[in-house]
């Protein structure tokens, strides 16, 4: 389990994953979203995976794909959906800051 805590900068005041996957080699992860954040009373978990491949820059692309599993019969409108990626590149922006700010501390 991983807790991030937020002071300022996001709308949301924490958020709990649960980690499903890691694998160093092929840059691939899985993770849960189980508290906090976007998932109020109408969603149960949102099950992201997350890949990195070169870009053959220098940099890399990351691919995302989300899984939301909801409470009951509510229905996700798309529009929500597009938000929620909005906030959640918000705050990947906010941790690629903080890492390209601070590379030598480990994590």
């Amino acid at each position: 389990m991983v807790k991030f805590s937020f002071r300022n900068g996001i709308d949301c005041e924490y958020l709990k994953y649960k980690i499903n996957a890691v694998d160093k080699e092929k840059l691939e992860c899985k993770y849960t979203l189980i508290e906090g954040g976007v998932l109020g009373d109408q969603l149960e978990s949102i099950v992201y995976e997350m890949k990195f491949e070169e870009s053959g820059d220098g940099g890399c692309i990351c691919k995302t794909r989300s899984e939301y599993h909801t409470k009951g019969e509510f229905e996700i409108k798309e529009e929500s959906i597009r938000e929620g990626k909005e906030k959640a590149m918000g705050m990947y922006k906010l941790v690629e800051a903080y890492l390209l700010a601070n590379p030598d501390e480990e994590l």
